[in-house]
């Protein structure tokens, strides 16, 4: 007892000495998680020590008989504190994992794998992983042959991969999803079939988005997985870049053209400042010469206010300065019919 107790007493001092100077509180929850476990296992050593220290002789025990009972019990006394120890680390160690991952998770910049969204993923995992080990540690203490255990495991593994595959595709594509990180909550995706909207939900199963529409739509993982997604809010930053055709007539001075249409995209609130809205002529179209303007938006859920502005902007410009934006034209003759 004085063993476990000076045991655990030094060993949480001299690591809070360690670990003093850290910015985070991973190592106090850490030291905390393992201190008891420590004591434990100190003493359960000791007990073992001392159980096979003090053992009898065969004649003064009464016997073989009655030393090998003897024995019988000491193993079985073993075996008991054997498997109270694995209980106690599995429980020290499920806190420090917890720890650990709710650190990363705060450093998401650094650590883009572990999101606030996903941690739970991950401390399910690791706690399935933990008490897996702990189960099988308990079982060889107790020499249980896990070779029968594990050869219907993986056969019973066999039949539910085979009757719910489609579930678990969406399961393991939901934890690529999380891990590899495309996507995050409240990005603004266009799917590979023309969806366009904010992820409001990222499951085990599915993905969620809300579209310009105000409706949502559920997408299942596998197919999220395996088709080409433009995250428009990924990249160095959100802004986006907007584009608009427009068209004058052949003969205006270009010069002239181009003031307006950059004044008009100036005053436009929805462009970004920075960088500047810019004109670029394209092309000779067939009944008018073709601009682009061209600009950028601080978020995507702009784009289609921004489009409208841009070319009211540009519209009352143009109609202004008494530019001609030409639009096909047919001349249609009639003929009276022969008498």
């Amino acid at each position: 007892m004085l063993a476990a107790a000076l045991s655990q007493v030094l060993l949480t001092r001299v690591l809070k000495l360690i670990t003093a100077r850290t910015k985070t509180d991973i190592d106090d929850r850490t030291i905390a998680a393992v201190r008891w476990p420590i004591f434990w296992t100190v003493l359960c050593v000791a007990l073992y020590v001392m159980l096979r220290t003090l053992e009898p002789d065969a004649a003064v025990a009464g016997g073989a008989d009655d030393h090998a009972a003897y024995w019988r019990r000491v193993l079985l006394t073993n075996r008991i504190m054997q498997t109270v120890l694995a209980v106690l680390w599995m429980r020290a160690l499920m806190k420090c994992s917890d720890a650990v991952l709710e650190v990363l998770a705060r450093r998401v910049d650094d650590f883009g794998w572990i999101e606030p969204r996903s941690l739970p993923l991950y401390e399910i995992g690791s706690k399935l992983l933990l008490v897996g080990g702990s189960i099988y540690v308990i079982l060889l203490v107790w020499e249980v042959d896990v070779t029968a255990w594990l050869a219907s495991a993986g056969i019973l593994g066999i039949a539910i991969g085979f009757a719910a595959k489609d579930t678990l595709a969406n399961l393991f594509a939901g934890i690529f999803i999380l891990t590899d990180a495309p996507y995050k909550l409240g990005d603004f995706i266009v799917l590979e079939s023309g969806e366009r909207g904010r992820v409001s939900d990222i499951g085990i199963r599915s993905t969620r988005i809300v579209t310009r529409d105000d409706i949502e739509v559920t997408i299942p993982n596998s197919v999220m997985a395996n088709s080409k997604i433009v995250n428009e809010s990924s990249g160095p930053h959100v802004k986006r870049r907007l584009r608009v055709d427009i068209g004058v007539a052949y003969g205006v001075d270009l010069a002239k053209a181009r003031t307006v249409m950059e004044e008009a995209a100036a005053a436009c609130d929805l462009l970004a400042k920075a960088p500047k809205p810019s004109v670029r002529f394209r092309s000779f179209g067939d009944s008018a010469l073709m601009f682009q303007v061209r600009g950028f938006i601080d978020q995507p859920v702009l784009h289609g206010r921004a489009v409208d502005q841009v070319c009211t902007r540009l519209y009352e410009g143009l109609a202004a300065a008494d530019i001609e934006i030409p639009f096909p034209q047919r001349v249609v003759h009639m003929q009276a019919p022969a008498p």
